[in-house]
C-alpha cells in the first residue's frame, strides 16, 4: 500500500545528512529507502518505522553514502 505523497515529501532518513526517501518493496514487504546511505526502514501497518535501531543499513552503514564522491 503506497504512502501518500505528500507524507513521503516531509519524511527524512533519520541519519545526520536527513536525505530523502523512496518507498520500494523488498522480499514483497514495503520498505522506505534512503537515496543517500540505501539504508531501508520498515512500513508496518501503513506506518513507516523510521527508528535507527528497526533500520537495514546501507552496504557502507547508516547515514554513510553508498556511492562516496
Amino acid at each position: 500500500m503506497p504512502l501518500d505523497a505528500e507524507l513521503l515529501a516531509i519524511l527524512a532518513c533519520p541519519s545526520d545528512d536527513h536525505a530523502p526517501l523512496r518507498e520500494e518493496s523488498h522480499d514483497g514487504k514495503d520498505v522506505l529507502v534512503c537515496t543517500v546511505c540505501l539504508s531501508s526502514f520498515p512500513i508496518e501497518d501503513g506506518i513507516p518505522v523510521l527508528l535507527r535501531d528497526d533500520a537495514t543499513p546501507g552496504p557502507n552503514g547508516l547515514g554513510i553514502a553508498a556511492n562516496p564522491a
